[in-house]
C-alpha cells in the first residue's frame, strides 16, 4: 500500500469518527429534549414520523423496514401509541391477519407539534452552518449514500 493510500485510509477513518461524533451529539440532544419537552422518545417520534408520511397506514413490517428496526420494537411503540389514542390499527380488507397502523386525529395533532419543535431544535443546533455549508455537506453526504448503496452495504 502506498503512503498516499495509507494517508487516505486514515483520513476516511477520521471522517467516519467525525460523522459518528456529530450524529451522536445531535441525536443525544434530540433524545434529551424529546424526553424533557414531550415525555417521549426518539423511537416513538420516528414511528409517528413514518405514520405521518403515510396517512393511508403502514403494516408493522413496513414500519420496521423503513426504520431498520425489529418488528418487536415497533409493536411495543405502536401498542403504547394506541393505548394513548394517538394511533389505531385498521384491518386490511381480504387479509384477516394483517392490519395497518394509522395516526388518529389526536396523533396527527401531537406529531405536528413534535415535528415543528424538532425542526426548530435542529435549526438551533445547526445554526452555525450557512447555506453554503449545508449545501456542500448535503451534496457530499448524498454522494456517500450513493456510494454505499452502489456497494449494497
Amino acid at each position: 500500500m502506498t503512503e498516499t493510500q495509507n494517508d487516505l485510509n486514515k483520513e476516511r477513518l477520521r471522517l467516519w469518527l467525525k460523522l459518528l461524533k456529530a450524529s451522536g451529539m445531535i441525536e443525544d440532544e434530540i433524545r434529551r429534549r424529546l424526553r424533557r419537552e414531550f415525555d417521549s422518545t426518539l423511537p416513538r417520534f420516528d414511528v409517528m414520523s413514518v405514520l405521518a408520511r403515510f396517512p393511508e397506514g403502514q403494516k408493522m413490517s413496513q414500519i420496521s423496514d423503513l426504520l431498520r428496526v425489529s418488528n418487536g420494537n415497533v409493536t411495543g411503540i405502536v401498542d403504547k401509541l394506541s393505548d394513548e389514542g394517538l394511533a389505531q390499527r385498521v384491518a386490511v380488507p381480504g387479509d384477516r391477519r394483517a392490519s395497518l397502523v394509522k395516526l388518529t386525529d389526536k396523533g396527527i395533532a401531537a406529531f405536528a407539534e413534535h415535528a415543528a419543535t424538532h425542526e426548530s431544535w435542529l435549526n438551533e443546533m445547526l445554526g452555525g452552518l450557512g447555506a453554503d455549508d449545508v449545501d456542500g455537506m448535503a451534496i457530499r453526504l448524498e454522494r456517500l449514500i450513493e456510494t454505499l448503496e452502489d456497494r449494497e452495504i
